[in-house]
């Protein structure tokens, strides 16, 4: 996150901060669509449903708590804020952080909390109780995603202002913290049933492909917006975010064709998401051919940590772990490598711009310190809830499928009566022209 200006209103800055807000909020819709065409058929539901009642959970933790403790000045060395603006008090319309609105800004930063969590749903599709869910994604939000963003965006976080690590718009705080928090999960849920034996396909992939192309345009708002201002380092951050998701497409494709002897539109949709994960945290750091690598790099990679989670066992549904997690932990290292002087605020150059290995070795320190400490913490938070209601659906709810047995819906209304009614009567029905036909 770029640093604030002396506070002034810019009407400029306020209006694209307006727009980008706008599309990142729109990145969980699209991350619904996203990962509920990649579930199979009986549970469509849940999964859209998860992301979108993270929206309504996060908003209210938020703004009662969430933005002052994220955001508020430092109570104790660099870890959290303090509680000055709980409920949101003493922030008026008038109010500015930098050149824009503070209510604005407070907006902007709730939307990248609510998709943070709601990135951790694909972890462990097919098997999660919602009530659970309904419990687990506010104490998430509060104990894991606040502390992370004060460390690394408050205004005494330790990561930014101790350690000096540089996370621009979020491969620590969003990328790494929820691909952590998954791998979590995971483990805490166990695989589901089948895992391993059963093919376990994307039940629509035209639907994939709308989800990732909705995400990448909401993208540019996620990063080009963490500029804080309608300036070139908000357009060479939107730049950098359309290079490197079109160099992640074409990394993931090029391993398939190599290793599968065919592209797929699942893996274009991957590859793009995964080369705008790596590109999140140094999109305002780097130069353009930084970014192309990033993206790359991420692409690559990503497609081979996709299928860890065979050889180590544990059951990471829609891959999270794979990209979210390893495709932050590329983008952010590789800062190390690529910053540029005449991206980054301070003046940090990568080890490939003559800055010598410190800066590698700072956003290493970092990377470990959000993997650990979200990890542990949210493996906690999922054997408590476990413990106290049950986190994963019974097997014979996991076997009829999510969308019935907890929400009592189908996606897809095939015409045919439920219940004890024939064929004869269906037929019948017909004829005489009723609702039923």
């Amino acid at each position: 996150m770029t640093t604030f200006a002396a506070p002034h209103l810019d009407t400029g800055d306020t209006a694209w901060l307006l727009a980008a807000t706008a599309l990142v909020l729109l990145m969980t819709p699209g991350l619904a669509l996203f990962y509920g065409g990649m579930v199979r058929t009986k549970s469509v539901l849940n999964m859209l449903l998860m992301s979108f009642v993270a929206i309504a959970l996060v908003t209210v933790v938020w703004l009662v708590a969430g933005y002052s403790l994220a955001f508020g000045d430092d109570t104790f060395a660099g870890l959290i804020g303090g509680l000055d603006h709980a409920g949101m008090a003493g922030i008026g319309p008038d109010s500015l952080t930098g050149t824009v609105p503070t209510l604005l800004f407070t907006t902007f930063q709730l939307t990248f909390a609510v998709i943070t969590a709601a990135l951790i749903s694909g972890a462990i599709a097919d098997r999660t109780r919602f009530a659970a869910w309904l419990v687990f994604v506010p104490v998430w939000t509060l104990l894991v995603y606040v502390p992370v963003a004060h460390w690394v965006w408050g205004p005494d976080g330790w990561i930014a202002n101790a350690l000096g690590a540089l996370d621009f718009a979020g491969g620590l705080v969003v990328e790494i913290a929820s691909g952590a928090s998954g791998l979590a999960l995971c483990l805490v849920l166990g695989p589901r049933i089948g895992f391993k034996k059963e093919a376990m396909r994307p039940h629509n992939l035209p639907m994939v492909l709308m989800g990732a192309g909705l995400l990448w345009f909401g993208w540019l708002g996620f990063n080009g917006g963490s500029a804080l201002g309608a300036n070139g380092l908000a357009a060479a951050s939107l730049l950098n975010t359309l290079v490197a998701g079109c160099t992640g497409l074409l990394g993931w494709l090029f391993v398939e064709q190599r290793r599968d002897g065919h592209p797929t539109t699942f893996g274009a949709a991957s590859g793009a998401v995964a080369g705008l994960v790596a590109i999140t945290p140094s999109c305002g750091v780097v130069g353009l051919v930084g970014a192309a690598v990033i993206g790359l790099a991420a692409g690559v990679v990503c497609s081979y940590a996709v299928a860890w989670k065979f050889r180590l066992g544990y059951d990471d549904s829609l891959d999270v772990v794979g990209v979210h997690l390893v495709g932050g932990v590329v983008g952010t290292l590789l800062i190390g490598l690529f910053a540029t002087a005449t991206m980054t605020a301070g003046g940090q150059e990568g080890l490939f711009y003559g800055g010598g290995p410190g800066q590698l070795g700072k956003q290493a320190v970092a990377v470990v310190a959000v993997a650990a400490y979200t990890f542990t913490v949210t493996y906690g938070i999922g054997k408590a809830v476990d413990r106290l209601m049950g986190f994963r659906a019974s097997a014979e709810d996991e076997v009829t499928g999510l969308d019935q047995t907890q929400h009592a819906e189908s996606a897809y209304d095939h015409g045919v009566l439920a219940g004890p009614v024939g064929t004869a009567s269906v037929k019948a029905s017909a004829t005489k022209g009723s609702p039923a036909a």
